[in-house]
């Protein structure tokens, strides 16, 4: 069983071998949250690797909680068929249930195979913690008595993340066409009651649906190969029972105030907690409850809760919830999950889910109890806990059940039971030692800086509170600190009794407490942040709390972790040495087994582990270059697993929280892992973050840790930190930095020696002291905090207490500062050689200078300093530093990146030592150093073009219209700017197309800085107001590189013409077919030989439909041959459809087959062609920040308008052969060759074929749609043409507009919801840029077909001839050419010049220097959008535009694509006899079993128009004789094989709906009954398009024709027209039925009519039926005999003798007065 874990709709990890096992999981989320859900804080002072990760420090909080998620995630389920449903005779209807939501199926009459294909969509604007918990639930009932028949199949659902460390189980985060086992939870000893087909897909913002196609459609009706189920779990699942044992909880918050305990205290004497709990544990949408433990902080419950599910269940996550009960209303205490992937294993030594019994730790919001706590959410497991809540004792346990046990009960209701005590146990149910031995444990702190302290709590007194559990909670935990800020040493610290109240006093752990703080930097007038002066002695606090003992489990982790650490660390370049070396590193797990197995603590880890090691050792011995990517994802993948493995589910010790209390208020934490701090005398099992000096930010709680508020940081703490036993205590000041000292003294008589403050005498000479150089260079891609689209940045960089900052710079995004900035005597402690290979972090703040008010922040980096020590030498390769990039973050999302270097300098005994700051003094900046030229780049003089082209979709900037716009360009302080547009109404083209500037420019390339474009209007008075800007941070695909004459083939390497670079067009043609081609002649091989050696395009390949190769043939015989073409001759022999017969929809369905077999999907031109850019861009314009709300806006709601334009980068001089090139204008400089930009009128002809699973808009979830297209002022909508009741309707539509460019060319074609009253809803629409497409070289203008027709379906479209459009681009490209010699004026097959001409546009990208791909005849597949649901896709359009310049030649008519009308047929059925028929009754006189056999049969979807033959009466062995004949008219669509049925929903509905239907001929056999309902004996199902030909005979028929479809030849009715034959009932052991087949098109129908039953014309004889309706008259004495002997036998004894039995009871009473006279007389 391999990757079982990785299920659901592609967000988990994928985790082979690994000791989590199961089918599907309702979210893994990056390994930083698993069960605890924390954030990972920048980490310092560790180690050089580990500070890698923390770049993008400010996003880690995303990357806790899996990423942020898309706030409306959608569900959408199609439910296509059932089949197998267990049951006669019934009426299904299907039932999906998402959460709380509920919609319903149509209801299908008599049939237990009923077809649905009906499309729901289900919104949700939740979170995704709370999506995650959702169930999806498909059942099928009985649609009258609503009988539940069908079981549940329980999904949990989920959402799309996309943080790439998520790897996808199934691409898109759909199933398609995956059948759904049903199994009743009612009864467990049921078995399987069918199969649901249904597409299940969910879908965020930005995500695409792309339908997987099959080879072949027999694929899908495969049912055991395409089960809903995850990778490795088998069909057959068992049933199995979740034992949930819950013991006792303990450290539960106060839920309640204290009045009214006060109160009850006071009035009668009660003292109670306050608090209620109880267990809420929900499962697979189940739930269940413990007890409520009235006033208990410590309950007790020893209760179980037992769930009954399938395994391995679909749900992976189980939520365990403290509850505090309330009469009002019931809150949450704290809440966990377990994961069962991370309790179990699934390999050969695999165990079942297993947990505990082990103390569980839960964490929510503060311990304070308030009436509205506005962390609630946190009690509730959505986002970090930022407190310990409560710890609670539990185990879990999976039995499989055995179903065949007939005391199973067979019910899934969750059960509540009591835990009864174990008698060999004295002390109860849970031994204290189950879950290890209680140990003392010691934790150390200490406060070695706290700088960064945000500004408005710097003047209020500050301390901090360390807490682990509830030991060090200052609130009601077990200890208080209050501390002296003038005290010179802390009040002593006494051991804590286990389970002390709140009340053990003072006499706990301790804590610094500092009133007042320093400003940051009295350098700076705009000063931010505060600091405390931890200078001489450092605060220290330590905490005893006792804990079980489990350091084995988190050892283990640590081992991992570190191995995944190296891994990282080796492997990071991709390098071949460092791959090697990572997976050296990978075998390390095999010292961990010796290590861990000694200790019997590797339940389940031991098996994965081992696995990996091998694959490892495989591996690192196939590690070549030409294999490096393939091995690096395997790597990872080996990463993945390894980091799931490392997160212990169970860990006694709590996390630790550092908490900064300000003025009594709780301002801001910290939440540290307690295994990261562990330690162990064994290097590999300690914490790595034991012992060492880390680096801490603090930040806000809960939901105020987001947004604006959240992104300033309220703290940044140098801490170090240690926790292990506390008989292993005269360790933890191991690892401090040399020069620290602690000092033991005497406090009081009763006390113990106490740890003082670790203080730093002056007289140690480890103080070091540094000079930081910041070389500030420049910014780019910044955020617009500004109203006008731009900021005014400025940059404060802090280290240790200090700060400085940079000088504004007005109206940029992109700043050059050029500044050095000095940090002189910064003093650091530690040894040399700790300081230069782990320096302390720098942080680096953006912000925007503000006139009024304070600055905006803009993003925050981290960056470590070049650390050179006073004995080092100033000199390469460290030094002086290379500028570096640093990924700017605001918030969770990227805001840019900062260019700059930093370097450390130790200060020497001599300061005049230190190396000289060169560079060059710029008076005109005063005091402001540049960057010295070692660092800076170096610049070389380059000359940037511009192409203005014009301005589209300009937005109203203060209300007013844009008029006058006009484009200005800066680069590195030059610029230039564009042409006034006079009239953007009129014209919003410029009218001088290029300029250009000069400027200086790194040599690197990657130093480059952005270039900005700002569109600014200009009004009346000298007025200019910003319109937008954009910024192009990346000038490299815009830089030209003169071609290298000495490379063979220089212009095939070259850049597309001129070069200016774009990327090349031939990477557009390696698509793997991204549009729907339809090529559909196949390219003569004369040319081709002629021209290209071979066809180096996959997509230019596709099979045609009318000119097939005799290889295609012999393929198609060979396959009908093997794949079942039905056993004779005719299917093999089938004649080819005639020409004349084919329509564009006959090249349509072909296509569509080809590219399924080709494995190509569909998609929009843009993304082929790379949006059409080859020589034109188009430029997003952005507005500015409007208000403080907007800090949230997506950046398409910013976009003002578009630039359209380009730029060309190059260095000055430019080589002489090109200037000198023949036809070189200079004005037009590197942009040679451009079209004109004035108006031209243009004929848009734009088609629609048909849309896919659009979003219901109405309420039965169905729409009504109909096309609306809108281009400039033309605004089509065909309303009148709606159609009823459709989500994937056909248009098959062409509309004809005339457009002027570039006043309109955005067409917007949007799919509308007809609606009888009010307004009709947009569906969604989509945009294309005419322009782009207009003006590319790759002519998207009109498709190029695979063949020249002049008449025919394949007419050639475009009004120009294939060779005129050659000698076009020739000319265009300045190719010689083209010659048609007399070698290629070969003739074959009417073949001329055109199509030579046509075989080389088909191959346009294989010409040197000119060639670029044309765009291929093509339909384009494009989502629809709603801006009501951003990102979310409503559907897909199948469609493609075509243009033509108005003064060209008129193009011919438009091809015509109307939707095809179905053809009208008439379908035969004549049953002529049924055999071994089920005998259900018995005759009353006779006694035999007999059946009075008819047989009911129609076409599915017509169930109403079901026909039935006369009765055959009395048959005694199952034989039934009709000759009755069925007629169904029906209306079939050829290349859907589907029927077409149109009717009314309803007597309301206003129209009738079009139903599409497979064609599929139902018979069932019935056993007619006259005074009771008639009694069902079995049916067949015949799929008309592929069904197993009849057997010659009855005894030949078998159930095997059934069974085995795949071995038997098929037939199809629509080919064959005329099949006779036995076919079995598929829903019995026996029963077989003759029928007759006879298909006949309308017209035939009509010429040789039938009649109905037996009747005129063409009458059937009556059949000949053994006359057995009246064997008693017939037969009396067999009657008679039978009546006797058989049926009333027993009744006549019985009236024999009670007849002799009166008899003589009657001559007893007769003779007796008679007899005792006798005897009294004595005679």
């Amino acid at each position: 069983m391999q990757a079982a874990s990785s299920f659901f709709l592609g967000i988990i990890h994928r985790c082979d071998d690994a000791k989590h096992s199961f089918a599907l999981a309702p979210w893994c989320l990056h390994r930083h949250q698993q069960s605890k859900g924390r954030a990972q804080p920048p980490r310092g002072r560790l180690k050089s690797d580990a500070f890698l990760e923390t770049q993008g420090a400010a996003s880690d909080a995303a990357l806790a909680r899996g990423r942020p998620m898309n706030p409306s995630p959608q569900v959408s389920v199609t439910i296509i068929e059932a089949r197998q449903l267990v049951g006669l005779n019934m009426d299904p209807v299907v039932c999906v249930e998402v959460g709380e939501e509920k919609k319903y199926t149509s209801m299908k009459e008599s049939t237990n195979c009923p077809y649905y294909n009906e499309y729901f969509v289900f919104d949700f604007h939740v979170p995704p913690d709370v999506m995650f918990d959702k169930i999806i639930k498909l059942s099928v009932s009985e649609h009258l008595l609503m009988i539940f028949l069908g079981g549940s199949v329980r999904i949990s659902a989920v959402l799309r993340s996309d943080s790439d460390c998520l790897v996808p189980w199934l691409p898109e985060h759909q199933f398609y066409h995956k059948w759904a086992i049903l199994s009743d939870p009612e009864d467990l000893t049921a078995g399987l009651k069918g199969y649901l087909k249904c597409d299940i897909a969910v879908v965020g913002k930005g995500d695409n649906i792309k339908t997987p196609h099959k080879a072949n459609e027999t694929d899908e009706d495969d049912i055991e190969g395409n089960l809903l189920l995850p990778d490795g779990v088998p069909p057959e699942r068992q049933w199995a029972r979740f034992y949930i044992k819950i013991y006792r909880a303990e450290g539960l918050p106060r839920m309640n105030t204290s009045i009214m305990a006060n109160v009850k205290k006071a009035l009668i004497g009660e003292n109670k907690d306050l608090v209620d709990p109880y267990v809420q544990v929900v499962f697979a949408g189940q739930k269940g409850k413990t007890s409520v433990q009235k006033s208990s902080y410590e309950p007790l419950w020893n209760e179980q809760i037992i769930f009954t599910e399938m395994f391995p269940p679909l749900c992976k996550r189980i939520k365990v919830q403290i509850r505090d009960s309330d009469k009002v209303n019931d809150v949450a205490i704290g809440t966990h999950f377990i994961d069962l992937r991370k309790i179990s294993n699934e390999g050969d030594k695999g165990y079942l889910p297993t947990f505990g019994p082990a103390w569980v730790n839960m964490y929510g919001s503060t311990r304070n109890y308030t009436l509205m706590d506005e962390h609630q959410e946190l009690n509730e497991g959505l986002g970090e806990g930022v407190s310990f809540r409560a710890r609670l004792l539990m185990s879990l346990a999976v039995e499989i059940l055995d179903t065949s046990n007939p005391e199973i009960n067979s019910s899934t209701e969750v059960e509540i039971k009591l835990l009864l005590p174990d008698k060999r146990k004295s002390h109860g149910i849970s031994p204290d030692n189950c879950t290890g031995k209680m140990e003392e444990f010691f934790l150390f702190g200490a406060f070695l800086e706290a700088t960064m302290i945000d500004r408005k709590i710097g003047d209020k007194p500050i301390n901090f509170e360390v807490t682990i559990g509830n030991y060090g909670n200052q609130i009601d935990g077990m200890g208080t600190a209050h501390v002296s800020p003038l005290s010179p040493s802390l009040t002593p610290h006494v051991p804590l009794p286990h389970h002390s109240s709140a009340s053990a006093g003072d006499a706990g752990d301790r804590v610094w407490s500092w009133p007042g703080a320093l400003s940051a930097s009295s350098a700076s007038s705009r000063r931010n942040y505060f600091h405390l002066p931890y200078f001489e002695k450092k605060p220290c606090i330590y905490i005893k709390s006792w804990w079980q003992d489990q350091r084995r489990r988190l050892y283990n982790a640590n081992i991992m972790d570190k191995i995944a650490d190296k891994l990282v660390s080796a492997g990071r370049g991709g390098r071949q040495p460092g791959l090697e070396l990572a997976m050296r590193h990978f075998q390390a797990p095999r010292a961990f087994l010796q290590l861990a197995t000694k200790l019997g603590q590797t339940a389940g880890l031991s098996n994965p582990l081992e696995n990996m090691g091998q694959q490892a050792t495989t591996l690192r011995s196939q590690v070549k270059k030409n294999t490096m990517k393939d091995k690096l994802k395997l790597v990872q993948n080996f990463l993945q697993k390894l980091r799931f493995l490392a997160d212990e589910p169970q860990h006694t010790i709590p996390d630790i929280f550092i908490w900064m209390i300000s003025n009594n208020k709780r301002i801001a934490y910290a939440r540290i892992p307690s295994k990261d701090i562990l330690y162990s005398i064994v290097d590999e099992e300690m914490g790595k973050d034991c012992a060492k000096v880390k680096t801490v930010f603090l930040k806000l709680p809960g939901k105020r840790g987001f947004g604006p508020a959240g992104w300033t940081v309220q703290a940044k703490m140098e801490i170090y930190l240690w926790l292990g036993l506390n008989k292993q205590r005269k360790d933890f000041l191991s690892g401090l930095p040399c020069g620290f000292e602690e000092k033991k003294i005497a406090r009081g008589q009763n006390l113990p020696l106490v740890y003082q403050p670790v203080s730093l005498p002056l007289s140690i000479a480890e103080k070091q002291v540094f000079q930081l150089r910041a070389h500030m260079y420049q910014a780019r891609s910044l955020f617009a905090a500004d109203s006008s689209g731009l900021s005014d940045p400025f940059a404060r960089v802090f280290f240790t207490s200090q700060s400085q900052c940079t000088e504004v710079l007005n109206e940029t995004l992109c700043p050059t500062w050029d500044q050095l900035l000095v940090f002189d005597n910064v003093e650091l402690y530690g040894e040399a050689h700790e300081m230069r290979d782990d320096p302390p972090i720098i942080v680096i703040e953006i912000y925007d200078q503000d006139t009024v008010g304070k600055a905006d922040f803009m993003g925050r980096t981290f960056a470590k300093p070049v650390v050179k020590m006073s004995d080092e030498q100033y000199c390469p390769p460290r030094f002086p530093p290379q500028l570096e990039y640093y990924q700017i973050y605001r918030g969770n999302s990227t805001a840019g990146d900062l260019l700059a270097a930093f370097e450390l300098l130790q200060v020497p005994t001599t300061p005049s030592d230190l190396p000289p700051i060169d560079g060059p003094t710029d008076m005109d900046r005063g005091p402001i150093l540049p960057v010295p030229l070692g660092i800076r780049p170096v610049l070389s003089k380059y000359r940037v073009e511009i192409l203005f082209w014009g301005l589209r979709d300009l937005k109203r900037v203060n209300l007013a219209q844009v008029d006058r716009p006009r484009v200005d360009i800066e680069c590195a302080g030059k610029g230039v700017q564009s042409a006034l547009i006079q009239n953007y109404k009129k014209n919003p083209n410029f009218s001088t197309l290029v300029k250009w500037f000069e400027v200086d420019l790194p040599e690197n390339e990657l130093l480059h800085p952005p270039l900005n474009i700002r569109v600014v209007d200009c009004r009346a008075f000298g007025r200019y107001t910003l319109v937008g800007s954009h910024a192009v941070s990346s000038l490299r695909k815009f830089i030209y590189r003169p071609p290298d004459k000495k490379a063979q083939h220089w212009n095939m390497t070259g850049n597309q013409e001129h070069g200016c670079g774009q990327r090349r067009a031939k990477e557009a043609t390696q698509t793997g077919g991204l549009c729907l081609l339809m090529c559909f002649t196949r390219l003569l091989c004369t040319s081709r030989d002629i021209l290209f050696s071979s066809d180096p395009s996959p997509s230019l390949s596709l099979l045609p439909l009318s000119l097939q190769s005799e290889e295609e043939k012999e393929k198609k015989k060979k396959k009908k041959k093997g794949g079942g073409g039905g056993g004779g001759g005719e299917e093999v022999e089938e004649e080819e459809p005639d020409e004349s017969m084919l329509d564009w929809w006959s090249k349509y369905f072909a296509s569509i087959e080809t590219m399924k077999e080709v494995g190509a999907e569909q998609g929009e031109l843009e993304a082929e062609f790379d949006n059409f850019e080859d020589w034109l861009h188009t430029f997003n314009l952005l507005r500015g920040k409007i208000g403080d709300n907007d800090d949230n806006a997506t950046e398409e709601e910013r976009i003002v308008g578009r630039f359209k334009g380009s730029m060309c980068v190059y260095k000055v001089p430019l080589p002489d052969d090109i200037t000198k090139e023949a036809g070189y204008d200079p004005n037009f400089g590197m942009f040679q060759g451009i079209p004109s930009n004035d108006p031209i009128n243009v004929l848009v002809r734009v088609y629609i074929v048909r849309a896919t699973d659009l979003h219901p808009a109405d309420i039965n979830g169905k729409a009504d749609p109909y096309i609306a297209i809108k281009l400039g002022k033309t605004d089509i909508k065909d309303k009148e043409n709606y159609i009823s009741k459709q989500l994937n309707p056909v248009f098959g539509k062409s509309f004809d507009i005339e457009a002027t460019f570039p006043m309109e060319s955005m067409l917007t074609v949007a799919v509308y919801d007809w609606d009888l009253v009010g307004t009709d809803d947009l569906i969604g629409e989509t945009k294309i840029d005419l322009e782009n497409r207009y003006y590319s070289k790759h002519r998207a203008t009109c498709g190029v077909s695979q063949t020249y027709s002049i008449h025919g379906y394949n007419v050639w479209r475009d009004p120009m001839k294939p060779s005129q459009i050659l000698s076009k681009l020739c000319k265009e490209g300045k190719v010689d050419g083209p010659h048609f010699g007399p070698g290629g004026r070969v003739k074959v097959a009417n073949r001329t010049d055109e199509h030579l001409a046509l075989s080389v546009l088909r191959h346009w990208e294989d010409i040197p220097r000119a060639g670029c791909k044309l765009v291929p005849e093509h339909v384009e597949t494009r989502p629809l959008l709603n801006p009501d649901k951003p990102g979310i896709e409503q559907g897909r359009l199948e469609m493609w535009v075509d243009m033509f310049p108005m003064d060209m030649p008129a193009p011919g008519p438009a091809t015509d694509i109307s939707p095809r009308k179905p053809k009208k047929y008439e379908l035969r059925v004549i049953v002529w006899n049924t055999d071994e028929v089920i005998l259900e009754d018995d005759d009353y006189f006779t006694g035999e079993k007999s059946s009075d056999i008819f047989v009911r049969g129609w076409l599915k979807g017509q169930q109403e128009d079901k026909q039935d033959t006369d009765v055959h009466y009395h048959s005694l062995t199952g034989e039934g004789n009709f000759n009755w004949r069925y007629i169904f008219p029906f209306d079939y669509l050829m290349a859907e094989e589907k029927i077409v049925i149109s009717k009314k929903e309803s007597m309301f509905s206003w129209d009738e709906t079009e139903y599409k239907i497979p064609a599929r001929l139902t018979l069932q056999v019935w056993d007619a009954d006259h005074f009771s309902a008639d009694d069902f004996l079995g049916a067949i199902e015949l799929d008309l398009n592929r069904f197993p030909r009849g057997a010659k005979t009855s005894k030949q028929c078998s159930l095997e024709m059934v069974t085995n479809e795949a071995e038997l030849p098929m037939v199809s009715i629509f080919k064959q027209k005329r099949v006779k034959g036995w076919w079995p009932r598929a829903l019995s052991v026996q029963g077989k039925v003759e029928a007759e087949l006879h298909l006949l098109t309308a017209e035939e129908a009509e010429k040789s009519p039938a009649g109905l039953a037996r009747n005129e014309p063409d009458p059937l004889e009556k059949p000949n039926r053994p006359d057995t309706s009246f064997i008693w008259f017939l037969n009396p004495l067999k009657s008679i005999k039978y009546l006797i002997c058989t049926r009333y036998k027993w009744l006549i004894i019985k009236i024999v003798l009670a007849l002799l039995l009166l008899i003589m009871v009657a001559l007893f009473l007769y003779s007796m007065p008679g007899y005792m006279v006798k005897k009294l007389l004595g005679a």
